[in-house]
C-alpha cells in the first residue's frame, strides 16, 4: 500500500528538525451541500531544517518518530516570498533620525523623566 502524501503550508518552524504543516481540504456538507474548508495541522520531520514559515511543502506518512510526529517533509514546492523593503521606503522614521532630533527616548519606547 502506498504511503499517504499531503500538500500543505508550513506554519511553525521553531522546533529543531520539526515543522508544523497546515493541510487544507474541502468537504461538502451532507445535508446543506455547502462546500467547507477543513484544516488540520501535522508535525513533520525536516531532516535538513530547511523549511521556513509560509513554504508550500509535500509531506509523506512514515513510521512514528515521536508521540505526535508520523510525517516527514518530502520536498519544498515553493518558498514564501519575503519583501526586500527598507523602513525609509514606506515612510517609517529610522532610529538614527529620531536620535538626531533629540527624541531618542520616544523611539526606544521609554517615557520622559519627571
Amino acid at each position: 500500500m502506498p504511503r499517504k502524501r499531503r500538500v500543505g503550508v508550513a506554519v511553525a518552524d521553531a522546533r529543531h528538525k520539526t515543522v508544523s504543516v497546515r493541510v487544507e481540504r474541502t468537504v461538502r456538507h451532507p445535508l446543506y451541500k455547502k462546500i467547507m474548508r477543513r484544516r488540520k495541522r501535522y508535525l513533520a520531520h525536516d531532516e535538513l531544517n530547511d523549511c521556513r514559515n509560509g513554504d508550500r511543502v509535500v509531506i509523506e506518512e512514515c513510521r512514528p518518530l515521536s508521540k505526535r510526529k508520523s510525517w516527514r517533509v518530502v520536498e519544498i514546492l515553493e518558498r514564501r516570498e519575503v519583501a526586500e523593503i527598507q523602513p525609509q521606503e514606506i515612510g517609517a522614521p529610522s532610529l538614527e533620525a529620531a536620535a538626531s532630533t533629540g527624541d531618542a527616548g520616544a523611539a526606544a519606547g521609554n517615557e520622559g523623566s519627571e
